[in-house]
């Protein structure tokens, strides 16, 4: 499955001037992981949990209140940390489910991990 969030993966940094800038802010909110606010000089490291076009909403990767930061004032935005659910699809649980069974290895559900 490929669709335009995909670009939106761990290290990509978009400037405001980007053409996809308001997009990365759409994905930033669906991202599992981490996100990097640079505001003027002030960075933000959280979970960017809600968005519209005028503010977003940040939890603190420090354990803080929810930020609000309103959009105009974000010089960029980073996926900076890793999306805890990267990698684990269905699709992905049942390769390594049948890569264990062809190798003679046990493979059932209690022992199969989603990662």
């Amino acid at each position: 499955m490929t669709d335009s969030t995909d670009r939106f993966v761990q290290g990509v940094r978009l400037e405001r001037a980007s053409d996809a800038f308001a997009a990365a802010i759409a994905a930033a909110v669906d991202y599992r992981g981490d996100v990097t606010i640079d505001r003027a000089g002030e960075p933000i490291l959280g979970y960017l949990f809600d968005a519209t076009p005028e503010r977003i909403r940040v939890m603190p990767a420090d354990g803080g209140a929810a930020v609000s930061v309103p959009v105009a004032e974000i010089v960029s935005i980073e996926f900076s940390g890793k999306d805890a659910a990267s990698g684990r699809t269905w699709e992905n649980w049942v390769r390594r489910y049948v890569e264990r069974k062809r190798a003679g290895e046990a493979a059932n559900i209690e022992s199969e991990r989603l990662d």
